[in-house]
């Protein structure tokens, strides 16, 4: 049975790797690479190696009428059935102030907000029996440590409202973690307006570790990308830091595996399930994101 795997951020990092598990494992996977610049999604697809298997389009969260758009060209397209949904794009901007094409602070707009539009776009075009994944992170978490600033959920329209005068570093950083709690709150709340995996449809959510190398340190001072790039990644032998390589493989396994058939509703730190964050349970937090993300995504559509 051939079956399509949709996954945003697709050209690199742990998408890419995703794809990449998912295409060497599998003869079955078709993977469609969701990306804002096709061109380096083209380069990305070639250097997969399945080019009878792989496509890409355009896709830029950061915009709510490209999410519409690719949400059409999907439905337009010669590829098998989508049976699984990775939300993995992300940013994490330190400073200043940035908002998407529909004025939204920029961070929960992408993160968060085009992953929810795109979510709900697509579910009437996601063939069951299918699996969606949200990519987390461990710093949604103010118990662990993870050396980031403590998540600090207020209301969503708070959230994505513009910032005035600019972020800092420390509340650059905290808007990435209150992104991240975001997204399991929405994991949790998309699974029970699913009837947890009545509809067929299982959703989780997944914390891939601390990955050295990865993208999101394109913000970061150069001093600090220069830790991240070339310190970091001698210390994968440490709990919770891991390769990209190995994540995109834990990632590809909650996609395809066998063995979390039927598991909906969790949050896995690699591919063990474990708890998340208290406020990560809290269905008053996920009632009021559900519901002021769907007036802001009704406003632009």
């Amino acid at each position: 049975m051939t079956r399509t795997a949709v996954i945003t951020g697709a050209n690199t990092g742990l998408g890419f790797e995703c794809a990449r598990a998912l295409l060497d494992s599998d003869s079955g996977w078709h993977v469609l690479l969701a990306v804002r610049d096709p061109g380096r999604g083209a380069d990305a697809a070639a250097a997969l190696g399945h080019p009878g298997r792989t496509a890409v389009v355009a896709l830029d969260l950061a915009s709510l009428h490209s999410v519409d758009e690719f949400a059409c060209t999907l439905s337009q397209l010669d590829v098998p059935p989508v049976q699984a949904l990775v939300c993995n794009a992300g940013v994490q901007l330190l400073s200043g102030s940035r908002t998407t094409r529909d004025g939204y602070e920029m961070t929960f707009g992408v993160n968060h907000l085009g992953h929810f539009a795109l979510v709900r776009r697509l579910l009437d075009q996601i063939v069951a029996p299918a699996r969606i994944v949200v990519v987390s992170s461990g710093t949604h978490d103010p118990d662990k440590y993870t050396g980031m600033p403590a998540p600090r959920y207020t209301t969503a329209e708070e959230l994505s409202s513009p910032v005035e005068g600019g972020n800092s570093t420390d509340e650059g950083r905290r808007r990435y973690t209150t992104s991240k709690l975001c997204n399991v709150l929405f994991s949790y709340e998309l699974d029970r307006r699913l009837g947890h995996g009545a509809a067929g449809i299982t959703v989780n959510a997944f914390d891939p570790g601390m990955m050295p190398g990865s993208g999101l340190a394109r913000d970061y001072p150069p001093a600090q990308r220069l830790v991240w790039r070339f310190v970091l990644p001698v210390l994968r032998v440490l709990p919770g830091v891991r390769s990209t390589r190995r994540s995109g493989a834990h990632l590809a396994a909650l996609v395809a595996d066998p063995r979390y058939d039927g598991i909906t509703g969790a949050y896995f730190d690699g591919t063990r399930q474990v708890r998340s964050s208290r406020d990560s349970y809290d269905e008053s937090l996920a009632a009021d994101l559900w519901r002021v993300s769907d007036q802001l995504v009704s406003a632009c559509s």
